[in-house]
């Protein structure tokens, strides 16, 4: 009973380690070529609007405001495509 339980901890220390490396590669492939997202030089937003996040898109990104608005950028020309204003919830 003992080398049987001696087996099974080793095949799962063996199981572990292989599993272990294969997530480590699979990270290094996924992110070793990759470049990072193009971020716009430059943005401007209008009069009295602070950013408090961004987010992009495939040929946009967005800068959601302190004042509850969702500006939208076309990614090439830097124009404003659109405003959006979110209500509150009631």
């Amino acid at each position: 009973m003992l080398k049987f339980l001696t087996r099974l901890v080793t095949t799962l220390t063996a199981t572990m380690i292989v599993g272990l490396l294969v997530i480590i590669t699979l990270f290094v492939i996924r992110f070793w070529g990759n470049d990072a997202p193009s971020l716009p030089e430059a943005v401007t937003l209008p009069d009295g609007a602070r950013a408090t996040a961004f987010t992009q898109g495939t040929g946009w990104y967005a800068i959601v405001t302190t004042d509850d608005r969702i500006l939208i950028y076309d990614r090439d020309s830097g124009t404003l495509r659109q405003s959006v204003t979110i209500a509150p919830v009631n």
